[in-house]
Order: structure tokens, then C-alpha cells, then sequence
């Protein structure tokens, strides 16, 4: 039987994933980035906030877009990276965890984007509230997170330490998709739409993402 998977608080393990992150590739990368643009739409000219961004992909992309945009990461090695990526100098980076309050006044975006990020903050309540407060009321706020069905399966965010060959998970939270349906409208947020994209490739079609595009 293979070892179980050691647990770290996400913080260190975003912090470790960092030098590798970008090497990973696969069909809920993939159809996360198709999603993205879609559900974003056009955004030259808006100024756009990238929560969770990571190493900057995103950030980068909407950037080479037109977008005026924001980054926010908890994970300092996270956020080194981005720094270090091609075209990221017109980019504004902050470091804050999602699940504080985060240091922008009202009504500051015109697209609010969070990928891939909450399954690590526990307070979704306090996360949906403070994505309300900055988006503004003509704007929109999408919201990527791999499914949770994907913990049938035993699909959780992580990486194999290449020194020690052992696999890391940063720390989630098994929130299902009512504690995020229930925690955007509690924060007063309308769903424009949301969707459930499986892998059409597997039989039977397995959820991949819970796709969320919510206006304040």
C-alpha cells in the first residue's frame, strides 16, 4: 500500500509547490483555462483582481489582454514566481490571505476572480462577503474550484516532493457545493450561472469543476 499523502498547512505547502507548480498539466487545467475566458469575457480596460493567483498565469494573461490587474497570494514562493514570469511588470502583487480582509476599498474591479483557491480558506462566508465588497455593482465575480466529488476519488490539490519522493497536500476543507452556493448568496451575491464541467473523455463523465459567475 503507498504512503499517505502527509497534510501541511497551505501556506508552507504553496510555498514548497512553488519551483514545480508549473510543471503540472492535465484535463481540469486545461478546461479551467478555457473556462476562465469565457466566463470573464473581454476585460480591456477593466481592472481586474486575480485572487489566488498563484504563479501568475492568469494574472499574466488578462494583463497581455488589456486588463489593469491585481494578484493576491498567501504564499510568498507563489507569488516569487510570478514576479520572475515574462510581462509581469505591469502587474500589482499582493500578499493576503483570502481569508482575511483584503486591503481594497469598495467597489475597486470590475472582474473579481478566484481559482482554485478556496478549498484552502475555511471562512467561505468571510471570502464571498469581501469579493462582494470589491466588485462593482456593474461587474462580475467568477469562481473556479475543483469539484468535490473529485474526493471520491481521492483528487486533491498536491504535489510529490522530488527529494523525498513523498506526496504533499496543502490543507483544504471538503466544502461541498452548497457551502459554496450558500456562502455567495449569504454574501448577497446573484448567480448568473454555474455549472458542474466533467471529463467527457471518462465513462461514466466525471465532474471536474464547480464553475461559479455571481454579480453583486
Amino acid at each position: 500500500m503507498a504512503d499517505a499523502p502527509r497534510i501541511v498547512p497551505a501556506r508552507e505547502g504553496y510555498d514548497r509547490w512553488a519551483p514545480l507548480y508549473d510543471n503540472k498539466g492535465n484535463a481540469a487545467v486545461d478546461l479551467k483555462n478555457r473556462e476562465i475566458r469565457r466566463l470573464l469575457g473581454p476585460v480591456q480596460g477593466l481592472e481586474v483582481a486575480d485572487l489566488g493567483c498563484g504563479t501568475g498565469r492568469h494574472s499574466i494573461a488578462l494583463a497581455e489582454a488589456g486588463a489593469k490587474v491585481t494578484a493576491v497570494d498567501f504564499s510568498r514562493g507563489m507569488l516569487a514566481r510570478a514576479r520572475q514570469r515574462p510581462g509581469s511588470g505591469s502587474i500589482r502583487f499582493i500578499e493576503r490571505d483570502l481569508g482575511e480582509a483584503l486591503p481594497f476599498a469598495d467597489d475597486s474591479f470590475d472582474r473579481v476572480l478566484c481559482s482554485l483557491a478556496l478549498e484552502h480558506v475555511e471562512r467561505l462566508d468571510v471570502a464571498f462577503a469581501e469579493m462582494r465588497r470589491i466588485c462593482r455593482p456593474s461587474g462580475w465575480i467568477v469562481v473556479i474550484e475543483m469539484h468535490p466529488a473529485l474526493r471520491l476519488q481521492d483528487v486533491a490539490a498536491g504535489f510529490r516532493d522530488p527529494r523525498t519522493g513523498e506526496e504533499i497536500r496543502p490543507r483544504s476543507w471538503g466544502h461541498q457545493v452548497s457551502d459554496f452556493v450558500m456562502a455567495a448568496l449569504g454574501a448577497g451575491l446573484t448567480p448568473l450561472e454555474m455549472q458542474e464541467p466533467a471529463d467527457r473523455s471518462a465513462q461514466p463523465a466525471w465532474p471536474l469543476l464547480l464553475t461559479m459567475k455571481l454579480t453583486p
